[in-house]
């Protein structure tokens, strides 16, 4: 079988064997280091080629009473194709260029895809007080459980950032009752360490631009979620906080049940669970990932036989944009889809 090339993202081989070796891309020259590659990828490099995926949204009532939307590509797929789960990053949804960038791939290749929002995260606040967290798989292996029961091909899922640490959380938790309900999962550019990439972006270029980023649309959030449930947690705490860490002690760690954002990352980080994985697996992370340190990636004696781990030097944080000038990133999730259709 000759090897699928991509603009300048390389799938090497499909054989398992080959999966974990790593995988080459090359950034566009006018794009050099980290930073300009994550930042150009979301902001101005290209998702679709042609008209935007469309999308038509399911409310799904939750155990707990409550609801989580579920945005579906419209594009036409045949019965019994492969459904592909798209699990967004921090404060992502189905309109991140990743997600958009995901259900072109599938639209190519004629599979289904689906975008399920964590809490908070589809434009309407949730009625009871919990949210989400890096290491929800609670929620995950319950959104997938659902998938699996009224979708009838087979089942794929990939979690972006925050999503896929949950997602392979939910990978290593489960082991091999996993296959029972997807057929392969991947993570993107995960802190599968919590507290080396919480720290990392606190520092520096990080702490200006990209928790600056998160806390602008984290911290209104979480005050309306305070009007909505009155003495949740301390306003004035909440309003003082500068950075991931004492956001995530005020808001993201009691409303979980973490002690405080040492334990809640210590405990949602998914590394120490990556060895349990027993499905095909693929944990992909560019080497030069601002906010996802070198030194935190899991390395082969740290992940079962299932997981391939690719660790390309470039790329950023969900960057990979490919080709000439304004680019596009459409490659990453067709490296991701060509993995996924190695492993059916």
């Amino acid at each position: 079988m000759s090897s699928p090339i991509v603009n300048n993202l390389t799938l090497e081989s499909v054989s398992t064997a080959v999966m974990n070796q790593p995988m080459t891309y090359a950034a566009p020259w006018w794009l050099p280091g980290g930073n300009l590659q994550t930042i150009w990828a979301a902001k101005a490099a290209q998702r679709f080629d042609g008209l935007p995926p469309q999308f038509t949204r399911e409310r799904w009532s939750t155990p707990d009473k409550d609801f989580v939307d579920v945005d579906f590509a419209t594009h036409n797929a045949a019965g019994g194709v492969p459904l592909l789960v798209v699990f967004h990053g921090l404060e992502g949804s189905s309109s991140s260029h990743y997600a958009q960038a995901f259900a072109e791939v599938a639209r190519a290749r004629g599979w289904a895809c689906a975008v399920p929002h964590f809490r908070g995260c589809s434009g309407e606040l949730n009625h009871g007080p919990r949210a989400y967290h890096s290491g929800d798989f609670e929620e995950i292996d319950w959104m997938l459980r659902r998938f699996r029961v009224t979708h009838n091909g087979p089942l794929l899922a990939v979690g972006v950032s925050l999503g896929g640490n949950a997602l392979m959380r939910w990978a290593g938790e489960f082991g091999a009752t996993a296959k029972h309900v997807v057929n392969s999962v991947a993570s993107v550019c995960s802190p599968l360490d919590l507290a080396a990439s919480g720290h990392a972006i606190g520092r520096g270029f990080n702490r200006l631009v990209y928790t600056r980023m998160f806390l602008s649309s984290m911290r209104p959030k979480a005050l309306q979620k305070l009007d909505q449930h009155p003495g949740l947690f301390d306003r004035k705490a909440l309003l003082a906080a500068r950075d991931l860490y004492e956001f995530d002690n005020v808001v993201t760690a009691p409303l979980h049940g973490f002690l405080n954002t040492d334990d809640y990352w210590r405990r949602a980080s998914a590394k120490p669970y990556l060895m349990g994985i027993d499905v095909p697996a693929l944990a992909l992370n560019a080497r030069n990932d601002p906010f996802v340190p070198t030194n935190s990636l899991p390395n082969a004696s740290e992940v079962s036989a299932s997981v391939s781990l690719w660790q390309p030097d470039q790329g950023g944080h969900v960057g990979f944009p490919s080709s000439p000038f304004p680019g596009h990133v459409r490659s990453m999730p067709e490296a991701v889809a060509s993995f996924f259709a190695a492993h059916l």
